[in-house]
């Protein structure tokens, strides 16, 4: 599992749990596009997470951070893709280390008109602008890496038109 090392991290702090969708869409040449947001308080580029919702399996909860988060609507998968770590800061003041378990999603529709929509700016990005634009270590080489599996996927399939 190209992931394992970062499901094992540990730094003795017992970390809370949240949820994540990985909004992507392909473009006519079928390079990937990722969907982000603004952060309500920092403003800083992330992609549309929150908490685990009562009676919700994860990856429908992520769906919902998504489409309340950026208006995005899809296909989320239910195998999470990979996790990374961050630190939350709380309406106190307080920061808490969240482990987020990223769900990938590709988007089908983006509603004109949202929950978040005053409270955050959505944007399309190419996976290297995406992995520049996130300060999660874990999260910048989710991007590289998924930059690298799409490269050889599209050259394997230009192989398979030429032969």
């Amino acid at each position: 599992m190209l992931f394992k090392s970062y499901n094992n991290l540990s730094d003795g702090l017992k970390k809370k749990k949240q949820i994540a969708a990985l909004p992507v869409k392909y473009t006519r040449k079928g390079k990937i596009r990722v969907l982000m947001v603004t952060s309500r308080e920092t403003r800083r580029w992330v992609v549309p997470k929150g908490w685990p919702m009562d009676g919700k399996k994860p990856w429908k909860a992520a769906a919902i951070e998504a489409m309340e988060e950026a208006g995005a609507i899809g296909d989320i998968s239910k195998e999470r893709y990979g996790t990374f770590d961050y630190y939350k800061r709380l309406n106190d003041g307080t920061r808490i280390k969240c482990r987020v378990s990223l769900y990938p999603m590709v988007v089908r529709k983006l509603k004109k008109n949202w929950p978040e929509r005053h409270e955050r700016t959505r944007r399309w990005f190419t996976l290297r602008e995406a992995s520049k634009r996130v300060r999660e270590p874990e999260l910048k080489s989710i991007f590289k890496n998924l930059r690298k599996q799409a490269k050889r996927d599209r050259a394997r399939q230009n192989y398979r038109i030429a032969s």
